[in-house]
């Protein structure tokens, strides 16, 4: 196990960069985990699970601070829309682009359940990394 976590820092490297990469930063975890892919293969299942816990964690913290500063937040009418209508469902897309931050903070703004937002972000975040490792 040590040396797992030892290999050039790169597991600790994937879940930070998964982490800030669903926060503020706008930046790419996916080439962060094919780079991390492509030099430890044998790696795989351990950094695909670390890249889903990081961005998800980024996600619900995004949806934490749609949630405690209510007041401070400003959201697309169609963004709105979306998280009204599909419910947390609407965050198994969080992953996306540019759209993405904003389901996370909307979810959290309408206060829908933080257990289902947290399923939906995961299943989605997981499917976007499973693709990323099957190139």
């Amino acid at each position: 196990m040590q040396a797992l976590l030892t290999v050039d820092g790169g597991l600790a490297a994937v879940f930070a960069a998964s982490f800030l990469a669903a926060t503020v930063v706008p930046f790419s975890s996916e080439a962060v985990l094919y780079g991390y892919l492509k030099l430890h293969p044998e790696h795989a299942a351990l950094a695909i699970a670390l890249a889903t816990l990081g961005n998800t964690a980024g996600g619900m913290t995004s949806y934490l601070i749609g949630r405690l500063f209510p007041a401070r937040r400003r959201f697309n009418e169609k963004t709105l829309r979306t998280v009204r209508r599909y419910g947390p469902a609407a965050t198994l897309f969080a992953w996306l682009p540019i759209v993405g931050d904003g389901l996370c903070l909307a979810a959290g703004w309408l206060r829908v359940n933080w257990f289902a937002a947290l399923g939906f972000m995961a299943a989605g975040r997981l499917a976007r990394y499973l693709a990323v490792g099957a190139l």
